[in-house]
């Protein structure tokens, strides 16, 4: 990651290949625990001024409805918070020049309250791409942090770190927007008795008089089908939306769902609720994938942030979204029908791509998408889009298919998971929140329904043919270094971690990454055949996952030799700290942590105090090295069985590993607090 400083800027386009859409972070902390800011983001055009009151997003007003920008919410850090913001720049409107992106507070706090204040860019996989911190915070009550604008071809990013003495309500008259600060009349929205602060900015308003009747706002459609709105006890509404700053009457705050179910009304346990998308019908793969295919297509169309999220890394436009199932299209003297169709308009211009589905991790077949692809290039569609239990990875195609040079129009193929798509419907409906609670809802039918076992929509679960006779060949000794089925091993095997992270960004509602120390640009089949060659010497895989917005990597060990699999933690000694007091004290952090619990003390030469948390507990002074030297660092490792088999059994190879990592962020990870967590050694 490059850092900047005050005024210095850098091109997006050459940090990254994959910067048409980045993840703006602000983050701050806090002696007390106690600070806190709103973000706020501006399109502004060449005048330096919002064209409309829509350009201005907040916590009230929280997405674009072209996708171009959308908050994501507060995640809590050590010791403060950060803030995430989408910008997908592909969706921009041409007449934006400059995204400004600010924070704000209120109640009479200021920004020289708060320390680490700072601004990163992320690309679109995650990767940070650049850095801005701010060191001369005072008694600025709104800040600009940076911005993100355009120079020809390219997006570049400034940093401004400009601050307001005036908050929000200043920041915001300079970019054109007029400010109501009169106090609210009592029992409008976030008047005193709302829980709103009463001495923040009442209305921002754009081009309209002070006594102007708000516009109405249409209600969203909702299925027939559909159960009317969850009473607001049902309705968990993220934090960030509540109570402070400026407040419009036109727009609507996000919906999420709580994750305790209500208590059953059931007599017993055989009393099943009735599902919007039922399936234990399902008899046959053909009956699988079609019924899966409408429902997903079904639920994309009818939520707009689902149907967005799942196209926009494909190329799709923002826009108005249709979809449809089992269409007919020519192709010599017998038609095809692809699985589905998605079509995105947006300008009086269509986006098209066609859609091939499997099910109950049945394969790709190669002909059947090179048919597609052909009949999208005749027909101008942009993009083939499959979708299976499979996981893609970078450098290898899910199929292989024929790109005819000669044609004029290019068509892009994308590969789909199945666990992606469940993650993505988790995010929105636990933690990022969509428009209203019958979209809440639909998303929470989908899940159920990909989560049923009849679905056959479970992502990947299969090792493959290669898994056993490598296994075996390791127990053995007998598999030789240059075995190509170990090659197809650890592409099993990156599928597999790939699909642990979504899971795992699923439940805490931030993205967890593969962590890939090599070179960007890198040859990946090189790097799997040099991870093939020392699986078949040293009989391990290894991998390494990191959750975004934490600096706790993960490190996961599969030892083929000796049927373990270890998860292990790194955790940095606090400098100038007593190294009694240090072991005390990570001692009472784990206090609820798995009593089998490995603890090894690092120094900077051989090998320190090793023991299990059982035995330590008692006596943490058991930690400290001999001959008073100070540790670095502490070691934190769980170690559990490994399955044996292929596929997701209770047995399962893939089951164990999925476990295992659960339990270790669960029971040892969430609780280091404050304390920064780096990878431990895999070994």
């Amino acid at each position: 990651m490059q850092e900047i400083s005050k005024g210095a800027n850098v091109s997006l386009t050459a940090l990254s290949e994959d910067a048409g859409a980045v993840v703006v972070s602000l983050s701050w902390s806090s002696v007390s625990g106690a600070g806190d800011a709103d973000v706020s983001v501006l399109l502004v055009d060449a005048n330096g001024k919002v064209r409309s009151e829509d350009d201005f997003y907040f916590y009230n007003n929280p997405a674009a409805a072209d996708g171009s920008v959308q908050l994501l919410g507060k995640t809590p850090t050590g010791n403060g918070d950060e803030d995430r913001i989408g910008v997908d720049l592909t969706a921009v409107p041409e007449g934006v020049e400059r995204i400004v992106v600010a924070a704000s507070q209120y109640g009479g706090a200021r920004f020289g309250d708060l320390d680490d204040l700072r601004m990163t860019v992320a690309d679109r996989s995650g990767e940070p791409l650049v850095g801005f911190s701010i060191h001369d915070a005072g008694v600025e009550t709104a800040f600009i942090f940076g911005e993100l604008y355009r120079r020809g071809e390219e997006w570049k990013f400034r940093a401004v770190g400009q601050g307001y003495e005036t908050g929000l309500a200043g920041l915001a008259t300079d970019f054109g927007i007029a400010v109501n600060e009169e106090a609210q009349e009592e029992g409008e929205p976030g008047a005193a008795g709302d829980g709103a602060d009463t001495d923040a900015p009442a209305v921002v308003a754009m081009d309209k008089a002070p006594d102007a009747e708000p516009e109405p706002v249409a209600p969203a459609p909702m299925p027939a089908s559909a159960p009317a709105p969850a009473p607001a006890e049902a309705v968990a509404v993220p934090a960030q939306t509540r109570g402070r700053g400026p407040r419009t009457t036109t727009t609507k705050k996000k919906v999420t769902l709580p994750r305790a179910a209500k208590s059953s009304l059931a007599e017993n346990d055989s009393w099943r609720p009735a599902r919007l998308f039922p399936v234990p019908t399902l008899k046959s793969d053909k009956e699988r994938e079609v019924r899966a295919t409408s429902v997903l297509l079904s639920v994309m169309a009818q939520v707009p942030e689902f149907g967005r999220r799942l196209t926009a890394a494909f190329g799709a436009p923002a826009g108005r979204m249709q979809t449809f199932a089992e269409v007919s299209l020519p192709h010599g003297d017998t038609p095809r029908r692809p699985d589905g169709v998605i079509r995105v308009e947006r300008a009086g211009k269509l986006w098209t791509a066609l859609l091939e589905t499997k099910t109950n991790g049945n394969p790709l077949k190669p002909e059947q998408v090179q048919e597609y692809m052909d009949i999208a290039a005749r027909r101008g569609y942009e993009a083939v889009i499959t979708l299976s239990n499979d996981v893609a990875l970078e450098g290898a195609p899910m199929v292989d298919v024929k790109i005819d040079g000669r044609r004029k129009h290019k068509v892009s193929l994308w590969h789909l998971s199945w666990a992606e798509v469940a993650h993505q419907a988790q995010m929105l409906i636990h933690h990022e929140g969509v428009g209203n609670a019958a979209h809440a809802w639909l998303l929470q039918e989908l899940l159920e329904y990909l989560r049923h076992d009849q679905s056959g929509c479970h992502g990947f679960q299969n090792m493959g043919a290669a898994w056993v006779p490598v296994r075996k060949g390791i127990e053995d000794e007998t598999l030789a270094s240059d075995d190509p089925r170990a090659v197809e091993v650890v592409e099993s095997w990156e599928r597999l971690i790939r699909q642990v992270c979504l899971r795992l960004g699923g439940e805490l509602g931030q993205k967890a990454l593969p962590v890939q120390r090599v070179r960007r640009g890198s040859d990946q089949r090189a790097r799997r055949a040099a991870a093939a060659e020392r699986l078949c010497l040293d009989g391990r895989l290894t991998a390494e996952l990191r959750i975004d917005g934490t600096n706790s990597v993960i490190a996961v060990t599969a030892d083929l030799r000796t049927g373990k699999v270890r998860t292990c933690v790194d955790v940095p000694a606090p400098e100038g700290s007593y190294p009694l007091t240090t072991v005390k004290r990570l001692v009472r952090l784990l206090a609820e942590a798995p009593a089998d619990l490995h603890v090894e003390t690092l120094v900077e030469a051989g090998n320190g105090p090793r023991g299990t948390l059982e035995r330590l507990r008692p006596e943490p002074g058991d930690l400290l090295p001999k001959g008073g030297a100070a540790p670095t660092g502490f070691r934190l490792s769980l170690i559990k069985g490994m399955g044996s088999t292929r596929g997701n059994a209770e047995s399962g190879f893939i089951r164990s590993v999925d476990e295992a990592v659960s339990r270790f962020h669960q029971g040892v990870v969430a609780h280091l607090g404050p304390v920064e967590a780096r990878a431990g050694r895999r070994g």
